[in-house]
């Protein structure tokens, strides 16, 4: 006997992943540099020297019991102190160690956060586009997937959407703030109109709407754009955050929840985070590399190299004439697909192997996804193609 839904994820990779093993496939074959694949937001800058440094200087300083061994379940304290004194720097938030969950990065985060709201009959918002995975993760904690449609071409937030959604089931909406796929950043005003709207919403229906807040790419933005940090906005947020992309750390997996003590149920609710991770097998996270977040939590990315990619990109695809979202933050373009059927055109870059994510999957068919964290060789010899297929 097995589990039908499981079967089903493990059989059927995302689309992002499908297109990903392709283009290694098609580089065994017209090598590696006749692939120009766009698929995976995997970082192209390597991890800060000082994150080098550390992990040298932890292996060579400390003892291997104290390097290797458990830490608490939750997370080790001085990784915490650390993690709470960089948010406290940046947005006087009144962050304490004890409001920190040290997470195996930010996906069992999100898992384990749908999971501790997941009473019965629950559901979820996610305003798209939003990360495909989102799906899985809270269906399969037990709550209802709704989706908010995209408020194109700008992709903010459309409140008179959510507030049509929003029932007396709603315990949560999940925003993702740089956006992947779109690159977009929520604007203050659109998230104090959205706080305004929840709580209002959740003093009719008597309980605690909650922010679920996924922020990978908080620090990825350019041309000094304000991300604002918002459980000072918010106070019923939990953000789930994951030092993948800030310190190009994707394979380590490390990261946090911040459970804000203002927030509504704030105790039952850490806790109840913390009992979902157990009952997952997700605690305990890296001792090595909470040692090294404990040094490296005040490191922010240079991002020169995705600046410039994202710029030749943009510009070069709107002067031939394609519609992209503007690209604030993160390192994704989100762009309309011409003849309006983003499957299609993803099918027909592939046979001149250009890997493109069709945008179905985020919850916003017609669009395409583009990641330019890629070489700039490869995005400069990309435009022609790009040229061809428009």
């Amino acid at each position: 006997m097995i589990n039908q839904t499981c079967y089903e994820l493990g059989s059927n990779r995302s689309c992002i992943r499908e297109l990903f093993e392709y283009g290694r496939g098609r580089a065994a074959v017209v090598g590696n540099e006749n692939v120009f694949d766009y698929s995976l937001g995997n970082p192209s800058i390597p991890a800060p020297a000082e994150v080098e440094q550390a992990i040298r200087d932890i292996l060579t300083d400390t003892n291997s019991l104290a390097i290797h061994g458990y830490t608490s379940a939750i997370g080790d304290l001085a990784t915490r102190q650390a993690i709470a004194d960089d948010l406290n720097d940046r947005y006087n938030a009144g962050v304490r160690p004890e409001d920190l969950f040290i997470g195996c990065g930010a996906a069992p985060e999100l898992v384990s956060v749908f999971r501790a709201l997941a009473v019965p009959g629950a559901e979820i918002l996610a305003v798209a586009p939003y990360f495909p995975e989102y799906k899985p993760f809270v269906e399969c904690a037990g709550a209802t997937f709704k989706v908010v449609p995209p408020d194109v071409p700008g992709f903010q937030i459309k409140l008179e959407a959510v507030e049509q959604m929003i029932t007396e089931n709603t315990v949560a909406i999940i925003l993702n703030s740089p956006n992947n796929p779109a690159g977009t950043v929520y604007t203050r005003k659109t998230l104090e109109e959205l706080a305004a709207l929840l709580t209002a919403k959740s003093a009719q229906y008597g309980h605690p709407i909650y922010i679920v807040a996924d922020e990978p790419y908080r620090e990825l933005v350019y041309g000094g754009v304000e991300v604002p940090f918002i459980p000072n906005i918010y106070p019923n947020t939990l953000v789930c955050y994951s030092y993948s992309k800030s310190l190009s750390l994707p394979g380590e997996r490390i990261g946090y929840v911040y459970v804000p003590k203002q927030a509504t149920d704030a105790g039952a609710l850490y806790a109840a985070v913390a009992g979902a991770a157990r009952a997952a097998g997700h605690v305990c996270a890296p001792s090595l590399l909470q040692k090294v977040i404990a040094r490296c939590a005040k490191l922010r990315p240079d991002l020169e190299s995705y600046d410039r990619n994202r710029r030749t990109l943009y510009e070069g695809l709107t002067a031939l004439g394609y519609e992209v979202a503007k690209p604030d933050g993160a390192f994704y373009l989100f762009v309309k697909a011409p003849g309006g059927d983003a499957n299609a055109f993803s099918e027909k870059a592939k046979q001149k192997d250009l890997l493109v994510v069709p945008g179905d999957g985020f919850g916003c068919p017609g669009y395409f996804r583009v990641c330019y964290c890629v070489s700039y060789d490869m995005i400069v010899r990309s435009l022609p193609v790009f040229g061809q297929l428009i």
